[in-house]
């Protein structure tokens, strides 16, 4: 698959679960499935690094099912999608030297999964009678696909 698909879908992921790209990069980093070493980002792989980013996309997870929990559609929660989605598209094409493309796919993939995760979740909902169990279907997708890319 092209490293531009992957950097777009990471911020689609972005757009779904905010902090699971964050921890999957921070994961295939880790484990060296995505080489940051000596890098700016190279953070992103250190010992604390990848259980850090999963306690906060376990946060989130949990807030997310919290009935004051603002809709991510909202100015504040739509920019930490994007730029969420930037970093992790920028990090996916570090070791290519393709941040700049890797940011770009990665920001539209964060507006992409924003505003269609919210579609996809409310007609889910809809279906279903109930929004719990659609946000708990929407967990595993965003997680096992964050997954799936820094795996490639």
């Amino acid at each position: 698959m092209p490293l531009f698909v992957l950097q777009l879908l990471i911020g689609v992921v972005a757009g779904l679960r905010a902090m699971t790209p964050l921890m999957a990069v921070s994961w295939a980093a880790h484990l060296g499935w995505l080489h940051l070493q000596s890098t700016p980002l190279a953070f992103m792989g250190y010992a604390w690094s990848p259980y850090i980013f999963t306690l906060l996309a376990v946060g989130e997870i949990i807030n997310d099912k919290l009935p004051k929990t603002p809709s991510r559609k909202l100015p504040a929660p739509f920019a930490v999608r994007v730029l969420i989605g930037a970093f992790a598209g920028a990090a996916l094409g570090y070791p290519s030297n393709a941040m700049i493309p890797g940011a770009i796919a990665g920001a539209l993939g964060g507006v992409a999964g924003t505003l269609g995760g919210y579609e996809f979740r409310r007609g889910l909902a809809q279906a279903i009678g109930k929004d719990l169990p659609a946000a708990l279907i929407e967990d595993p997708i965003a997680v096992g696909l964050a997954f799936w890319i820094v795996s490639r």
